[in-house]
């Protein structure tokens, strides 16, 4: 039997949840029409030419329309005007109803995560008033996909029950895209500004050239700083439509965000996960050079990373195309359990995991032979079959909680005792062929009801 537990618990893609984006005109062919922003002129044109009682009654209908599925949809509909004023530098003083109706058609509304909902991460919340004695408030990033294959970040809550259960927060009925603003070194900054918006209701969105197609499989840590302080990191991979780049997230209470470019060579891969603290002044991290392989990786400074040392390869057949990791390490008295990934036949995502030596993290202790998860019948469907992944898992009570993707599609949860865990890892000395009851391990890999 697996030593995994499913917990029944399933998040699902909701094209129901939408938010109000900004809607970019295409321009005309130039040799139809070599007038910049035409367009884009020619609609603020005949808003203005319209009476103000049409203007009125076509912004009521609007409002009606769309004013309960969003909230403050007024400002939001006045902050796009300004942007679209900015664009083709008009001055000229307007009525509120015709700012916010020029503003209106100039939006329009994205089902952020209409296609998927995967690749999660998980955190311990900065607010844990009120939680009961053994239970543990916690914050979950999830990866969205909408429209055009665009991937976004957004936030769900919850709570590990002192039981082992998870209860969820409601989901909201809105959704607000954040903010952007572009700060030195091209760092982006998001702000919750709606008054009373939740941290489950916030979606980032991509805000450079360098992310124009995804912030994908965020991979948060709580990190520890030497002076006790915290900070929340992640690692993300930045997708361009063309390229890929690490990037980082950085929050300290999930009230304003900034995501900022890592440099080095390092860097030009994806799937980084830092340790949650320094060793030695230096920050960690796991990473993957070769696209096969995990590294260790160090550096004095943050944001900048070399090349590291190659500290594990593919060996089991389960994951003998490639591994990586899945998520930040988490520290245990035993030393820095990785949660790993590996690709057998047929692209078949499976879920294991590794055990690095807590003072000398480029020493392998342990490994999984066969993987903790791996696709079952039931969980095998989706936009992209056979596949099982997490960015990241949490200790809590002697516990490994772990969220995971399913088939790039939904999110399950599941729990195993670390002790249990710990000992099914494999020595690197008897890292040999898997003996019967292994095999026989491998032939029953659906998790356990």
């Amino acid at each position: 039997m697996s030593l995994i537990q499913s917990i029944p618990l399933r998040l699902r893609p909701n094209p129901a949840r939408v938010v109000v984006r900004p809607l970019q005109i295409a321009p005309e062919p130039r040799d139809l029409n070599p007038v910049q922003n035409e367009r884009m002129h020619r609609i603020i044109n005949g808003v203005r030419a319209m009476e103000g009682a049409t203007v009125d009654r076509e912004l009521a209908v609007i409002l009606a329309d769309f004013g309960n599925r969003h909230r403050e949809i007024r400002t939001v509909f006045e902050e796009r005007f300004e942007q679209v004023a900015r664009e083709v530098g008009l001055a000229d003083s307007l009525s509120p109803p015709v700012r916010q109706l020029i503003g209106a058609y100039f939006c329009h509304e994205y089902s952020f995560g209409a296609a998927a909902l995967m690749n999660p991460s998980i955190v311990p919340h900065p607010d844990q008033n009120g939680v009961p004695e053994g239970g543990l408030r916690f914050v979950l990033s999830l990866r969205a996909v909408g429209e055009g294959h665009i991937s976004s970040i957004t936030f769900r809550e919850g709570l590990i029950r002192p039981c082992g259960t998870i209860e969820m927060a409601p989901e909201p009925d809105f959704a607000i895209a954040a903010r952007p603003e572009t700060g030195p070194g091209g760092e982006v900054r998001f702000t919750r500004h709606v008054e009373g918006m939740r941290l489950d209701e916030t979606v980032l969105f991509p805000a450079t050239p360098a992310q124009r197609n995804g912030l994908e499989d965020l991979r948060l840590v709580r990190f520890t700083d030497d002076d006790a302080s915290t900070c929340y990191y992640g690692t993300y991979t930045a997708y361009s439509g063309a390229a890929i780049a690490s990037e980082l997230f950085v929050t300290r209470d999930f009230e304003t965000f900034a995501l900022q470019t890592l440099t080095g060579p390092a860097a030009r891969n994806k799937g980084m996960a830092l340790f949650p603290r320094r060793f030695g002044g230096d920050y960690l991290m796991i990473g993957r050079q070769d696209n096969e392989s995990l590294f260790l990786l160090r550096s004095p400074d943050l944001h900048h990373w070399e090349e590291g040392e190659r500290i594990l390869v593919p060996h089991y057949p389960w994951e003998l195309v490639q591994m990586g990791n899945c998520g930040a390490p988490i520290e245990l008295e035993e030393g820095w359990l990785v949660l790993t990934h590996g690709v057998g036949a047929m692209r078949k995502y499976a879920i294991g995991a590794v055990l690095l030596d807590k003072d000398d993290p480029s020493r392998v202790i342990g490994r999984s032979a066969v993987p903790l998860l791996s696709p079952s019948d039931e969980d095998r469907e989706g936009y992209v079959p056979n596949v099982v992944y997490t960015c990241g898992a949490i200790a809590h009570g002697g516990r490994l909680f772990m969220p995971y993707g399913v088939a790039d599609t939904s999110v399950s949860f599941a729990r195993i005792e670390i002790a249990d865990l710990l000992a099914a890892l494999r020595a690197p000395d008897s890292m040999d062929l898997l003996n019967d009851n292994e095999l026989e391990w491998r032939g029953h890999e659906r998790i356990a009801e």
